[in-house]
């Protein structure tokens, strides 16, 4: 069956639907996001799985600014390749 896509249920739901609503609003706003969320869905993956993707690469920048005392900077996340991806 082609069912569409579900968050998974397991882990903390206040952080899930923290991050579920963040990165809604990164994939719109923020540039880098954005074009990482596109080429995602250009490599046939399904909106949320293009969601969640962007949930997981977010609470590991978090995690790891949190681990080394740092500010958070979402340019760190994502690389080049992404933006060369679109062009091509």
């Amino acid at each position: 069956m082609n069912r569409p896509s579900r968050l998974c249920k397991a882990g903390n739901g206040h952080l899930r639907r923290a991050l579920y609503m963040g990165a809604l609003s990164a994939a719109q706003h923020e540039p880098r996001t954005r074009e990482f969320y596109q080429a995602l869905q250009k490599r046939g993956k399904k909106k949320i799985q293009a969601i969640c993707a962007i949930m997981r690469k977010y609470l590991t920048g978090l995690w790891s600014c949190i681990k080394h005392g740092q500010d958070f900077d979402a340019t760190k996340l994502f690389s080049e390749k992404h933006r060369q991806s679109l062009d091509a």
